[in-house]
């Protein structure tokens, strides 16, 4: 009989919670505790990974100021997310835990060394979410006027990779060889510089770090323009994708294969996981309702907008609600984000586009209902699509204990009711784990 398993995924923020909602816990406080309890959450309900989003500024480009991105709390304050990885990894066996750092912000020396070092702490649980940065506010935060063209950082990280690989091979799998007799603790001839100079990098080597249980992290990436996906195709363990609905989740999952195939590799070892936010209720009727109260909430069409805002770099504060845009908008920032969002050509007002992409532009296809309902409709999404499974998350990124448990005590148990996730861990480390089927 075919598995008809898929991958469970969670995207979040290090950011504030749900916090104006009843069912949130304030805002505060900061010291992770409220996310590592989501952690311990997840690994109950078998997920592979949860992943957390990073940006490196204080917005500013909706409406011209910070005063939304801080009012509302939107992208802002966020803290790092990798020593949250390590707390979650630390407090959990079996979860993977994915952590976005740019290779704008890291010299490659860095982040190798980083990464390394918290794959170790987590025993082989943890990835990498491999970004750019898409932001001119980030580059000023790291001595730059602004980002280099897309097309510029994509090649930079191409080079950037090669790198990293190149360092996480410097030491021999056996170079750590531990002989209390002789004295020795690593063979020196096991471990060596790797004297790389490109066009963008200049590195020596070797890492200080002991390899790490898996060798190097998971690689995640998200790349949605034809750039971005040779990236992911070449790279990428995991792919993260919003789609518009299930034709064009077939579409992404099958060029990313062919890109992979293309570039060598096995697509079968590309776990694309698509980002979906259910709204669920114990009714058909009552999810419905919470959905329309979400889409009709005071915050919620400014808050999107906000946050688009802040990773297109376009300031959608000028255009007109009731209106279309007036042109097909184009950026140096997040292009597939933005280009999923506006639908050129639709003729729908900007206001109607913030609903389509309802639950807050992250939702690759409808999931409204009941545990039951989005469980039969998951599987049905993901046999049309023909794999691999989603990335859970919320309207704009922010989360509450109800709907955790919403997902982990009532949607989970109807997924694997259905045998569609797993019931238990089949491995320890996550690329074991992402690989099981």
């Amino acid at each position: 009989m075919a598995d008809k398993r898929f991958h469970l995924g969670w995207f979040m923020n290090f950011t504030p919670d749900e916090w104006r909602e009843p069912f949130g816990q304030g805002g505060r406080p900061w010291d992770g505790k409220f996310y590592v309890e989501m952690a311990k959450s997840l690994e109950r309900a078998c997920f592979d990974y949860i992943m957390i989003e990073d940006k490196l500024m204080v917005p500013q480009t909706y409406g011209g100021s910070a005063k939304a991105s801080l009012n509302y709390g939107m992208m802002v304050p966020k803290h790092d997310p990798a020593p949250l990885a390590v707390a979650m990894g630390m407090a959990t066996q079996r979860l993977g835990v994915i952590a976005t750092m740019s290779t704008m912000a890291y010299p490659p020396f860095l982040m190798a060394r980083l990464c390394s070092t918290i794959d170790s702490l987590t025993n082989g649980r943890f990835g990498w979410n491999v970004v750019t940065s898409a932001e001119d506010l980030m580059a000023k935060n790291f001595g730059m006027d602004r980002l280099p063209p897309r097309d510029q950082r994509y090649e930079m990280a191409d080079e950037y990779m090669d790198v990293m690989g190149k360092l996480f091979a410097s030491w021999d799998p056996d170079a750590v060889v531990l002989d209390r007799d002789a004295g020795i603790y690593a063979d020196e001839t096991k471990v060596r510089p790797i004297d790389f100079e490109g066009k963008y990098y200049k590195v020596r080597g070797p890492l200080n770090t002991v390899p790490s249980p898996q060798g190097r992290p998971i690689y995640v990436q998200a790349g949605a323009s034809p750039k971005g996906r040779d990236f992911a195709a070449t790279h990428a363990d995991s792919i993260v994708s919003v789609a518009s609905g299930v034709e064009e989740m077939r579409k992404f999952r099958a060029d990313i294969r062919a890109r992979a195939e293309k570039f060598g590799r096995d697509p079968d070892t590309i776990k694309v996981m698509f980002c979906v936010t259910p709204t669920l209720g114990e009714t058909d009727d009552e999810a419905r309702a919470k959905y329309e109260r979400m889409l009709n909430s005071p915050h919620f069409i400014v808050d999107t907008l906000a946050s688009l805002s802040a990773i297109t770099e376009i300031d959608f504060a000028k255009y007109d609600l009731d209106k279309p845009l007036p042109e097909k908008l184009v950026t140096n920032g997040e292009s597939g984000t933005l280009d999923k969002f506006q639908q050129w050509g639709s003729g729908k007002t900007l206001k109607e586009l913030v609903v389509a992409g309802g639950g807050g532009l992250v939702s690759s296809v409808e999931l409204v209902g009941t545990p039951d309902t989005v469980a039969d409709r998951m599987g049905e999404v993901m046999e049309e699509v023909g794999g691999d499974g989603f990335l859970i998350t919320t309207p704009v990124l922010r989360v509450s204990r109800r709907f955790i448990t919403e997902v982990t005590d009532g949607l989970v148990p109807a997924l694997q009711k259905r045998g569609l996730a797993r019931t238990a861990y089949a491995h320890e480390k996550l690329r074991d784990n992402l690989l099981d089927f």
